[in-house]
């Protein structure tokens, strides 16, 4: 009797060690930390990304959100700055490169305008350094919306009446508002609004419950690694250029980058590196779309920019981080708005 007494008491402690010690577990994955330390190389996303050069005003916005849809400044009239850069999809199409004028495909994979007009510059070469210089290249691209000439896009906007008021409201005091710079102006003032804080940037405002265990797991993963080195700041990358096979040569050098820009041989295979902010939403990866999941994509940078190679768990405890970092779109703003209606003296769209 006695000795039964004792082995029940040994089986009941045996139990009592066994969830005592998954229970402790249990509470040790739900208290990861990170260090303050790691965090001061990150900042909150402002509510805009205003500049002097180009005031933002509330008629600025209204005719830029137009004409970010209006496909008539396209040659023939079918191709918008939403078909390639879609507000309803984190600025993206979702293709590996994008279809214009009579569907052709251009050689890179069109980014993300969220956010974008707070980088170091415009495009994966940074041809251009604005959002107000970046507005006018697609219009004019024979690939992309095919405009001949800056006058024909002017006579464009001057033939339809509403828009030759819009402008004289969000240009007031200029003699002749409508202008191809001013329609730049007018779609930069819209995208400087375009931010998309996520629950990154409250556990950033002190919130440290905004992120869960798995993804704190896959910060502290990501900076043991290395990958703040290039994907750091407000926009965790946008900032800087990189060159692309740091460690080991990237299989393919068709497209050499900023080089075709400078023509600098240190220039070759430079990009901009992409911000991380909505990157779960903004696939296929990498300057040509050649990568179709964030799994591959965060795997072969690791292996050939950091020449780490990742397990399946390092990856995805880093993928659960970024998908952390996926912001709220701001559906009212964005919405596609009425466009004014054409005139007689509206050009015919031109499939040539």
């Amino acid at each position: 009797m006695k000795r039964a007494l004792m082995a029940g008491i040994g089986v009941i402690a045996v139990i009592g060690v066994y969830f005592w010690y998954n229970a402790t577990i249990e509470v040790s994955k739900h208290n990861v930390e990170v260090a303050a330390g790691a965090l001061r190389m990150f900042h909150p996303l402002p509510v805009d990304m205003e500049t002097p050069a180009n005031p933002v005003t509330d008629e600025k916005i209204a005719l830029g959100r137009m004409l970010y849809y209006e496909k008539r400044l396209s040659k023939g009239q079918d191709v918008s700055c939403n078909s390639c850069h879609m507000l309803d999809r984190y600025g993206v199409d979702g293709d590996p490169v994008s279809s214009g004028h009579k569907g052709q495909k251009g050689a890179r994979n069109s980014p993300t305008v969220y956010n974008a007009a707070g980088h170091v510059s415009q495009f994966w070469d940074g041809r251009a350094t604005t959002v107000e210089e970046q507005a006018k290249g697609p219009v004019m691209n024979p690939v992309e919306m095919a405009m001949p000439s800056e006058k024909k896009v002017v006579a464009v906007l001057k033939s339809i009446p509403e828009y030759v008021v819009s402008f004289r409201k969000a240009f007031p005091g200029e003699k002749d508002p409508v202008t191809f710079d001013n329609m730049a102006k007018a779609i930069a003032a819209f995208e400087r609004k375009l931010t998309t804080p996520s629950r990154w940037d409250k556990f950033l405002a002190g919130d440290t419950t905004a992120l869960t265990a798995d993804e704190k797991t896959g910060f502290n993963k990501f900076m043991e690694l290395g990958c703040q080195a290039c994907h750091s700041g407000t926009f965790i990358g946008g900032h800087l250029y990189q060159k692309l096979g740091a460690i080991k040569p990237w299989p393919s050098t068709s497209d050499l980058g900023r080089y075709q820009v400078t023509k600098e041989d240190g220039d070759r295979m430079m990009f901009k590196v992409p911000s991380l902010r909505n990157i779960e939403k903004t696939g296929p990866y990498y300057h040509d779309g050649s990568v179709a999941t964030l799994e591959a994509a965060v795997g072969t940078m690791a292996d050939f920019q950091l020449g780490k190679p990742l397990t399946a768990e390092d990856t995805a405890q880093i993928v659960a981080w970024l998908r952390s970092l996926t912001g709220e779109i701001p559906a009212e703003f964005v919405k596609e708005p009425a466009l004014p209606a054409s005139s007689p003296r509206t050009p015919k769209p031109d499939k040539g």
